[in-house]
């Protein structure tokens, strides 16, 4: 899979990312190298080849809330959606490159 790729690529601290669909949705759950499991986000298919509707995963509010990349669009790829939850989650999400 694609974001298992990118993951391991560009964010090190993964050591895996795990993709579970439900309604509809694909949810994004990264794992970190110590067994601590994180929700990233929501996924949703726009009907338009690899681009996806975003939702970032809040703790605060256990859930996810649509949100915007860092692109300024609501939807795009995967791996745009798995690079800005990481950069929010595990660092600076400058640091990162596509």
């Amino acid at each position: 899979m694609r974001v298992n790729d990118h993951a391991r690529t560009h964010w090190p601290q993964l050591a895996g990312v795990t993709v579970r669909y439900r309604a509809g949705f694909a949810y994004v759950v990264g794992e970190l190298k110590d067994g601590e499991v994180l929700s990233l986000c929501r996924l949703h298919f726009t009907r338009v080849l690899h681009t996806w509707g975003f939702a970032l995963y809040l703790a605060s509010r256990d859930g996810n809330q649509d949100n915007i990349l860092p692109s300024g669009l609501p939807a795009g790829s995967p791996e745009e959606a798995l690079d800005c939850a990481c950069g929010l989650y595990l660092g600076n999400p400058g640091t990162h490159s596509l």
